[in-house]
């Protein structure tokens, strides 16, 4: 079975012969696939009435466990934007009623964010709607390929992730 990138890859090879193309087998997939996985994001987050960055903070803070709240400091490290950005974000998202804010016992004058419940309905709707979108995606491999992959793709990875 041939894909678009074996075509690209003996195209490239019978043009550039003098290179080795070999990484285009790996990374040329890995990229296609992301814009796939990114269709299917994308399909679900409409689904749910929720925008990405949305969607990032909302797992954020259903990760975190009951009651479901992180300081506007930890929201930033699990999201990777600036302060300006979360706090904005903070803002549309309890204007949405998603979220609120409460004062910090441990600091008076810090605040916690919380999911409401309108919050909560909605992120675990869309993340279960993501993640069977995301199996039908992973569906022609067996559990041990995808072990498999999942290990391979940690490897890769690994080195990024230290930064």
């Amino acid at each position: 079975m041939r894909d678009e990138v074996d075509r690209l890859v003996e195209a490239w090879q019978t043009e550039r012969p003098d290179l080795d193309v070999r990484p285009l087998q790996v990374l040329s997939r890995v990229s296609r696939l992301a814009r796939h996985l990114d269709r299917a994001r994308r399909a679900v987050f409409v689904a749910h009435d929720v925008e990405s960055w949305e969607f990032d903070v909302l797992t954020a803070l259903r990760r975190a466990g009951t009651p479901y709240q992180l300081s506007p400091g930890r929201l930033l490290r699990a999201t990777l934007v600036t302060s300006g950005t979360m706090t904005n974000r903070i803002d549309r998202l309890a204007a949405a009623g998603l979220v609120e804010r409460h004062p910090d016992p441990q600091d008076k004058r810090g605040v916690q964010v919380r999911l409401t419940e309108a919050g909560l309905t909605r992120v675990d709707a869309a993340f279960a709607d993501l993640l069977e979108r995301e199996q039908m995606i992973l569906e022609g491999l067996s559990p041990e390929q995808r072990d498999v992959l999942a290990g391979l793709l940690r490897t890769l990875l690994v080195p990024f992730d230290r930064d």
